[in-house]
């Protein structure tokens, strides 16, 4: 089940908001969600949600027995364990095909491959639950007792699939301690509306157009002109990140309508001026996951800088094998590391002397080139995209069909350009200060917040009918 799914939001989503609008007292409302959550992940498959279930009970005792157990020494023993299993249940289930394929090639055993699927949503709420743990261990918020409770922490329905990955210290209180507030309950409409029209509309007609123009098949890939690879690749760019914020749009809004209040997850990372600056806007949630958990434990930049640049390699290499167990994942990571490593050293202070626009076309050409890599989970595809990038495959500049391609979806470029800055944010922002500051088309300000939610929840559901393509990146992580 999707957010993005005609099912979702006029079925499983309204009847969850009436049955918790009806339900009286907090534990009751809690219950209706974690019911709610349960069922929505079991939609997935019902045989992960004891996997799921094994997983946040593993992280209530172990959280527990730190808490007892500080005193004697042996919290940072229980530690370990979590970690230990928390760990190993994801890299069996997301990296032991990888690792055996790697093996079965070095070592040429006749062993054939698992085959293991890969259960939804369990990157990120391993991260939560192992975030939750050690916090617990440095003291930074009290074992929840209540097992039910961390339960509805994990499985939440809102993030539990894909994000953001949220701290449990950020809704510690607000798990036995909320209440709605209608001009949250507003907002929280608002901005998931935004959020499924910029899934159903935007993301979904940029995978269209980039699923055509870049094919899986290597064979299929030659084929297309240098152009329509070009055109095909901005459009994915623009997919994935339209993608992915939406959906973090959609939780942040529903987490509103029932009281909580989520962590921006991405903050306009396409107007970046350095791959620095880019990665402190996209996937925010994971980025200071990884900060915290891992950059700072190892030191930081407190031991020199010899060990920064080793921290900072530890660093890319498990964010990259954190989206995937492929090879192109992995040299995605390193990729980036490459040029934090040269604006860390050298090439920042540069670009702080050149004029804004070219540091932003330096940092989204970068970008741009990370995503061809992203993409291409077969290195052979890899190469052949770049070739044909250039021309190299004897495959012409453009032909008749990219042309039209391009032309019947210039429209949906723009706005998708648009949509990817804060131009349309500033524009609703300027018109609100006219009315506070000059008391000034009050109307106009009345007639934007009324009308929007409605009218955006219209499109989407015109995008939605009939449309059967409509796939979600990040259910992959």
């Amino acid at each position: 089940m999707v957010f993005s799914s005609l099912f979702f939001v006029f079925f499983f989503l309204a009847l969850n908001l009436i049955a918790y609008h009806f339900a009286d007292g907090i534990k009751r409302k809690n219950m209706v969600l974690l019911g709610f959550s349960l069922v929505f992940y079991a939609w997935g498959g019902p045989k992960y949600l004891l996997l799921l279930l094994s997983m946040v009970f593993a992280s209530w005792i172990f959280a527990l027995l730190i808490d007892q157990y500080r005193e004697s020494g042996r919290s940072k023993l229980f530690l370990i364990c979590d970690c230990v299993f928390m760990l190993g249940l994801l890299c069996i289930f997301k990296y032991l095909t990888f690792f055996s394929s790697i093996t079965n090639t070095i070592f040429h055993f006749p062993k054939e491959i698992p085959q293991i699927a890969l259960p939804i949503g369990i990157s990120f709420y391993t991260f939560q639950l192992l975030s939750y743990v050690i916090d617990v261990y440095r003291e930074e918020v009290e074992p929840q007792r209540k097992f039910v409770n961390l339960l509805l922490y994990a499985s939440l329905f809102h993030q539990c699939i894909a994000g953001p990955i949220v701290r449990y210290q950020l809704v510690a209180d607000e798990i036995e301690n909320r209440k709605v507030k209608m001009d949250e309950l507003y907002k929280g409409i608002k901005r998931f509306t935004i959020g499924l029209a910029k899934k159903a509309i935007l993301a979904n007609g940029c995978a269209t157009v980039a699923d055509t123009l870049v094919p899986t098949l290597a064979s299929d890939i030659a084929e297309i002109p240098a152009a329509g690879l070009w055109i095909g690749m901005l459009f994915y760019a623009l997919q994935i990140y339209l993608d992915f914020s939406a959906y973090s749009d959609m939780a942040i809004g529903m987490g509103l309508m029932v009281g909580f209040h989520y962590d921006e997850n991405f903050n306009y990372p396409y107007i970046s001026g350095s791959i620095k600056e880019f990665w402190n806007r996209w996937h925010i949630s994971l980025g200071t996951f990884f900060r915290d958990y891992v950059y700072i434990p190892l030191g930081g930049n407190r031991k020199g800088a010899r060990r920064r640049t080793i921290n900072l390699l530890i660093v890319w290499s498990l964010t990259g094998f954190w989206h995937g167990a492929s090879w192109n994942f992995i040299f995605w990571g390193l990729y980036f590391f490459l040029f934090i490593y040269m604006e860390n050293t050298f090439l920042l202070e540069k670009l702080s002397h050149l004029p804004r626009f070219v540091s932003h076309l330096y940092a989204m050409i970068v970008v741009y080139f990370g995503w061809v890599l992203f993409r291409c989970e077969s290195l052979g595809n890899l190469g052949t995209i770049l070739k044909g990038m250039f021309g190299l495959n004897h495959n012409g500049f453009i032909d008749l069909s990219t042309s039209v391609l391009f032309q019947n979806n210039l429209y949906l470029l723009i706005f998708c350009i648009i949509a990817s800055t804060p131009l349309l944010k500033n524009i609703g922002t300027y018109i609100k200060r006219l009315d506070l500051v000059h008391y000034r088309i009050p109307y106009l300000t009345y007639a934007y917040e009324i009308v929007i939610p409605p009218v955006l929840l219209i499109l989407s559901l015109l995008a939605l009918v009939g449309n059967s393509y409509n796939p979600f990146l990040y259910f992959q992580f």
